[in-house]
Formats: structure tokens, C-alpha cells, sequence
């Protein structure tokens, strides 16, 4: 049974207006639904701002030491701390400090378990929602405790870059046994579009590689055993446990949060004389050099979430929108890459800058392999009668652009600095 529409917006920043704007409708088939403007939205303007339905850190994330609120997600490293880590230089002092948004004090743990909140709220939220039935105590670090086996098997499947979470379906577990309007959240979660049994079969392929079929059914022992609620049975026998896990990875979303990347932000916003903002913009462009060296790509605190209304958005190789967490946690941002007319349909891409400029051969290929489906945006539309083949060496520079860029293509989108 789908989610009833008014349910669509109800986890946006102000639903009423929203819905004076927005419109999901069912398209066909194959596209499902799609989202429609309603009104005219300019080029830059904000279409929602929208939390998720449930999100979770990515677990290597996690074990990598990237430090983040349990609940939202936001970073608890100040700019600088941030900065240190990722560059290897210790003694790193950023410029302009003040402007940093991390307050350190206001940082809470559970008292159970010391997982770390950035606020009483998010602590009481977390609390409230799901995080009685996931608390470990004092077993936070014991290797045989049920749901630590759930974390290293998941782990042991799942290297970085890291795609989905187990931790995403363990949390919607979670919150519908702590709910006390159970059917009113299963609902939520089956407004999420369902795969057949093959396309599922594709996803666990995707996201686990050749040895699926036994490391799913491992995963699947595992999270009976720690997590099994007569009232979500059907999520429990395999076949439910395949059609969550497809839920899931297809309808995640990749968020990206990063306390230097909003210092930087908030540099970009000062007033400066000349020599101070090339003095400051070059002391940035080294920090990033240093950080590449050190680090690499993997930048920020990243995650993973579902999103209702978000989900609604289709892909398309030209979008009119994307979306953003500028506010260092969970929040999306939509926000729109063009006028938008009423009636247009809103969409994003699932690809990067660097992949949409690619042939359409291309854009196709890792389409179908991560997302599962063949993209007909007016842009793959009008070269369809072109001649679309791609001499040897273009194809060579195309796969070695693929091997740099497998895995989640909107979540890499999401998390850049």
C-alpha cells in the first residue's frame, strides 16, 4: 500500500508550502513518479528543504575515525580538528577561526553507550525514534554482541566507497518497534520503490560483488538474530529481507556533511581587501592540496539516508535541480539549476559533472549497471539518431574514468567539499 500523498511532505521545513509548489504524480510504468513544479521557480531558488524519513552513517565511515552526530549526522570536528586530521599536520591553524559553526559544549553522549550527539535534541531524538532498541550499553565494543556481528560482517562484504549501510535497515527496524503507531510508519517506508525479484537479485550484486547470494544470506542470519520483531515478520524471511535490502539501495540517498567545508563557505562570504582574500584563498587551495595528498577523496562524514519527497525526483543528464547539505547534517537542500516552468518536471542527476559530459554510450553504461535503468532525458533522446560510437582511444579513457568513479555517483555528487 503506497504512502498516502499529504505523507510526501510532511518531513519537508515548512510542508504547506512546499505543496504549493510541488506536485508528485505517476508518470508510466517504467518512470513511476515524478515530481512538477507547480508554479514558477526561479534559477538558484530553494524548491525544499527536506529530513530524512531515517539516515545512518556509513559504518567504515565511522571506523575511519570521520566523527559525526549519531541522529543527523552533522560533523563534531571543529573546522580546524577537521583540517589537522585530513592534511596530517598537527599544528594547522586555520585562519578566521570564529567563523567555525562546530560548538564543541553543546555535545552530548548517550549515557549507555557514549555514542556522540551534537546536541540534547538530537540525543533525545535518536532516543525517541530508534535508538532504545539499538543501544549496546557497555557491550559497545564486544565483538560477539549481535549487532557489532551485523557491523563487521557488513564491513568485511562492503570496502569503501561505501554505497548503502546495513545500519539504514537496522534503524528502520528500530523505529517501527519503538513506534507506537507501527502501521503508520510501515506505510511511510513502502511509499519506496519495490524491485522484482530479479532487479533485486541485481541491486545485492551491485552493492555485495560475485559471492552475493551466500553473503546475503549470512547477512540476513545476522540481522534476524540481533534485530527479528513478530510485527515486521516479513521483513525477517528472506525473501523480505532481499526486497529490503533492494529498498534500500536503490532509494538511498548519499549525505555529505563537513564542518571545514562550511568554514570555507563562510570565507568565501567575507569582506576582504584584495591582498587579504588572495592571502586567504591561496592559505585554502594549499589546505586542498594538502588534504588531497593525505587523504584523497574521501572528505567528509558521509552517509546515507531516505528520503520521501526527494525520492520522487527522476534523473535526467540535463537536471533543473540538485541537491545539497549546506547545513553541515541530514537536511537536504533542493534547489534549482534552472527556471523552472509550471508543469516541468523537477529532476537530478544520478551522475556526476564529469560522467554527464560523456557520450551517451556511457552515461547508459553506468546507468544500468548502478542504477538499473536506461535513461530517456531529452539529452539521451536527441543523440539517440546520432552516430554514438566512440573510437578505441576514447573508450580507453572512458574505462579508466569508470574505474575512478564506481560506486554511488549521487553520493559522490552530495559529499564533495
Amino acid at each position: 500500500m503506497a504512502a498516502p500523498l499529504d505523507d510526501m511532505f510532511s518531513l519537508c521545513v515548512d510542508p504547506g508550502k512546499v505543496a504549493s509548489s510541488v506536485d508528485v504524480r505517476f508518470i508510466d510504468n517504467i518512470k513511476g513518479k515524478g515530481l512538477f513544479a507547480k508554479r514558477s521557480i526561479k534559477k538558484g531558488e530553494p524548491i525544499f528543504i527536506e529530513r530524512p524519513l531515517v539516515s545512518s552513517q556509513f559504518l567504515w565511515n565511522t571506523l575511519y575515525k570521520y566523527k559525526a552526530c549519531e541522529y543527523c549526522l552533522r560533523a563534531l570536528e571543529t573546522a580546524e580538528e577537521n583540517a589537522r586530521r585530513l592534511s596530517g599536520i598537527p599544528g594547522l591553524s586555520l585562519p578566521y577561526p570564529e567563523l567555525c559553526r562546530v560548538r564543541s559544549e553543546l555535545h552530548q553522549a548517550c549515557p549507555q553507550c557514549q555514542v556522540m550527539y551534537c546536541s540534547s535534541e538530537c540525543r533525545q531524538a535518536a532516543a525517541d525514534q530508534y535508538h532504545r532498541v539499538l543501544c549496546q550499553g557497555t557491550s559497545q565494543e564486544d565483538p560477539d554482541h549481535p549487532i557489532n556481528k551485523l557491523k563487521e560482517a557488513w564491513r568485511s562484504m562492503h570496502y569503501p566507497p561505501e554505497t548503502s549501510s546495513i545500519m539504514l535497515m537496522a534503524r528502520m527496524v528500530a523505529i517501527v518497534k519503538q513506534a507506537k503507531d507501527k502501521a503508520h510508519w510501515q506505510k511511510l517506508f513502502s511509499h519506496f520503490c519495490s524491485r522484482t525479484a530479479n532487479e533485486e537479485e541485481e541491486i545485492a550484486h551491485k552493492l555485495l560483488g560475485e559471492k552475493f547470494r551466500g553473503q546475503l544470506a549470512l547477512l540476513h542470519s545476522l540481522f534476524k538474530a540481533a534485530l527479528y520483531d513478530e510485527h515486521l515478520s516479513r521483513w525477517f524471511v528472506p525473501e523480505g529481507f532481499r526486497s529490503l535490502f533492494a529498498l534500500v539501495g536503490t532509494n538511498g540517498q548519499g549525505i555529505g556533511t563537513s564542518s571545514l567545508s562550511q568554514w570555507v563557505h563562510a570565507c568565501d562570504a567575507l569582506q576582504l581587501r584584495a591582498q587579504q582574500r588572495e592571502q586567504l584563498d591561496s592559505f585554502i587551495d594549499q589546505l586542498y592540496k594538502d588534504i588531497e595528498k593525505e587523504t584523497g577523496d574521501f572528505l567528509n562524514c558521509e552517509g546515507s539516508g531516505l528520503f520521501l519527497l526527494q525520492s520522487s525526483c527522476n534523473h535526467s543528464c540535463i537536471p533543473n535541480a540538485e541537491a545539497s547539505f549546506p547545513d553541515n547534517n541530514f537536511l537536504l537542500h533542493l534547489s534549482a539549476l534552472s527556471d523552472i516552468n509550471p508543469g516541468e518536471e523537477i529532476c537530478i542527476s544520478y551522475l556526476d559533472c564529469c560522467q554527464r559530459d560523456r557520450s551517451r554510450h556511457s552515461r547508459h553504461k553506468v546507468l544500468r549497471e548502478n542504477y538499473l535503468f536506461v535513461c530517456s532525458c531529452p539529452k539521451c533522446v536527441s543523440q539517440m539518431d546520432e552516430l554514438d560510437v566512440t573510437s578505441e582511444e576514447e573508450e580507453e579513457e572512458e574505462g579508466e574514468a569508470e574505474g575512478e568513479t564506481e560506486g554511488d555517483e549521487m553520493e559522490d555528487e552530495m559529499t564533495d567539499v
